[in-house]
């Protein structure tokens, strides 16, 4: 089991999770031009990952994978209506296209996803922020 963090240390860290979220968006860009584009799909999961691990950490929810990130993101965001359906998703999409992306043969994303995607990306990062 994880320590209990005091407040200052929570906040400190939801911080920094938040900002590595909109770091990590800013690397797509540089790895969409130079055609890594299964790659930059997969910097826009981490991005929203880190997002979403702020968010649970800042509501004092705990996770252990990304699974249960997944996870107790949907139970306590959007299942409760936190969080519309739509931008919720985005986490869910971006994990399977990083899994299959990384792990699958002959997977590939193109320019068009990533455009695509980014958007959506960004918008959940700015939901996120909202919450916090």
């Amino acid at each position: 089991m994880k320590q209990e963090l005091d407040d200052a240390s929570r906040a400190a860290l939801v911080k920094y999770r938040m900002t590595r979220a909109t770091e990590t968006i800013k690397e797509v860009d540089l790895l969409s031009d130079n055609g890594y584009f299964n790659t930059a799909v997969s910097r826009l999961y981490y991005a929203c990952f880190y997002a979403t691990e702020a968010l649970l950490l800042d509501n004092k929810i705990q996770a252990q994978t990304h699974s249960g990130v997944k996870t107790m993101f949907g139970m306590h965001f959007v299942a409760t209506g936190k969080v519309p359906i739509a931008i919720g998703k985005t986490l869910s999409t971006l994990f399977e296209k990083r899994q299959s992306g990384d792990y699958e043969d002959f997977v590939f994303c193109d320019q068009q996803d990533v455009i695509e995607l980014k958007a959506k990306a960004i918008e959940f990062i700015q939901y996120i922020s909202i919450l916090l």
